[in-house]
């Protein structure tokens, strides 16, 4: 779907109707069926651990650069449903962090694919390069949200994954321990994966030399030519700053300050899980 998506659509699949299926298991299943969801619950663990691996491995084998994207997707929400069959308040405050910072990461990731189809008129990656090179302000801004998707410590996406894995440690009563602590490694692993993929991506489209076809012949949004070292394409205009800077200023932010949306998560959470109390 992403694929064939316009960017504001896969913006929109990502950010929002991605997160309709794991805010349903939070609000309503758990909820309503608590001894369920417990005897569900490593079922539930072991399907997250097969979908961050599953989605990793995807992201290896793509070449292009929307459906590498799309792919870690599956691996990020991997991470939210482990955390949510784990049925503890830590788990699941991690869980609800790592969709609000999935929606804004990885939205910000279809954002600059958008920008680079517009521009390029391809997302195949071994037909990008030198984007750092040619769009500087462009080159960065995807260095800082493939950092924040493979989890760097001091963005969001940290604090939906790092919390996410801890809290297989030690699952609410009842749940097997031993196997969820084979699902944090399962999960640990995967992290791996991500920082593979994602530090390949960038690797291929940010850094190195412009490909011969984009090097000279390229026009600017206007219909220009070659201006100088970006080789002719326009760098982020100002509606792509004043649609992204709010985005980019929240991953930064919750990945300083996580706290500001924790205090705001932790008590629906509480609530949530009252009925496994006692």
């Amino acid at each position: 779907a992403h694929t064939q998506a316009p960017t504001q659509g896969s913006v929109i699949l990502a950010a929002i109707l991605l997160k309709l299926g794991t805010y349903g298991f939070v609000r309503i299943a758990i909820p309503i069926l608590p001894l369920a969801a417990k005897a569900w619950a490593p079922y539930i663990g072991g399907l997250a651990v097969v979908g961050i691996i599953y989605g990793s491995l995807g992201c290896l084998a793509q070449t292009d650069m929307k459906r590498l994207i799309a792919f870690s997707s599956v691996a990020h929400m991997g991470f939210v449903m482990l955390g949510i069959s784990t049925l503890t308040s830590f788990g699941m405050t991690a869980a609800m962090f790592g969709m609000v910072a999935h929606g804004l990461i990885t939205g910000m990731l279809f954002f600059i694919a958008g920008s680079i189809k517009e521009r390029y008129h391809t997302l195949e990656i071994k037909r990008l390069g030198g984007v750092l090179k040619q769009l500087p302000h462009l080159g960065w801004i995807l260095g800082l949200c493939s950092m924040a998707s493979l989890g760097l410590p001091g963005l969001a996406g940290f604090w939906g994954e790092f919390p996410a894995i801890l809290s297989a440690y030690s699952p609410a009563a009842g749940l097997n321990e031993t196997l969820f602590r084979v699902y944090m490694v399962i999960a640990a692993i995967g992290t791996v994966f991500a920082a593979a993929y994602l530090l390949w991506l960038f690797q291929r489209v940010a850094f190195g030399e412009p490909k011969p076809e984009f090097a000279g012949a390229a026009h600017d949004a206007h219909g220009h030519g070659d201006h100088g070292d970006n080789h002719g394409f326009e760098d982020v205009n100002k509606f792509e700053w004043i649609s992204w800077t709010p985005l980019l200023i929240a991953i930064i932010v919750f990945g300083l300050m996580p706290n500001l949306l924790f205090k705001i998560i932790d008590p629906a959470v509480q609530g949530v899980l009252t009925g496994f109390k006692g």
